[in-house]
């Protein structure tokens, strides 16, 4: 069973692929040259010639993180930060643990669809549409074991763990470097703060109760 469930998170990984939003690579592979002081749209290439199979490996994925925090969830990636051989492959990978009733708050990946499968366990998921003249749109599952569900790119989304016993999800993205934006981390959270004469009009709550947000964050 465990095999299976591999095929099918390495068969989202593959799924990804056809939906990139990265620019299309012009060589077999550039291996990102984190050690560059050129800035270019991604990274620049490594030369070729020293190139090694250890820059296309990343071990580790099998370890499950700390859900040990305020919302009960951790998130292990794997884009071009930690695996340098993804650079202009348009494509990244992350696994998820919840605990129970663990949360892996809303959030948006600027720059990247998401496929999600569950590995182990049930998931609530959700994504909200864009501003329409009809409001914004919710759509949700209740996911188990062996489902999966898609993300459109940039949109708000989250994943919520209502079961008493933990759960695995590994995510394939559209992107070598997805970027991620917690919504509430971004707006209660921001460094400097945004004004609380803005939050509160655009919450329409006082402003003692923005203060008490922004506190948390």
């Amino acid at each position: 069973m465990a095999a299976k469930m591999l095929l099918l998170a390495l068969l989202a990984m593959a799924s990804s692929l056809a939906m990139a939003s990265d620019p299309s690579p012009l060589q077999d592979f550039c291996v990102a040259d984190k050690d560059s002081k050129v800035l270019v749209n991604g990274f620049v290439c490594k030369d070729p010639k020293v190139v090694k199979a250890e820059d296309f490996f990343f071990r580790g994925l099998d370890k499950a993180g700390d859900t040990v925090n305020k919302v009960g969830s951790n998130v292990t990636a794997v884009n071009v930060n930690q695996l340098v051989g993804l650079n202009t492959l348009g494509i990244s990978m992350v696994r998820i643990d919840y605990a129970p009733r663990g949360l892996n708050a809303p959030h948006t990946h600027p720059r990247a669809t998401e496929i999600l499968t569950v590995i182990e366990g049930q998931l609530l998921v959700g994504f909200v549409t864009s501003n329409t003249d009809d409001g914004n749109r919710l759509f949700t599952k209740m996911l188990k074991k062996g489902d999966v569900f898609v993300f459109p790119e940039g949109l708000i989304h989250f994943q919520f763990n209502p079961g008493h016993t933990k759960t695995i999800a590994i995510g394939a993205l559209s992107s070598q470097n997805p970027g991620t934006i917690t919504i509430a981390n971004a707006v209660f959270g921001s460094n400097p703060p945004i004004s609380d004469d803005v939050l509160a009009k655009a919450f329409q709550v006082d402003k003692k109760t923005i203060d008490w947000l922004q506190a948390k964050f």
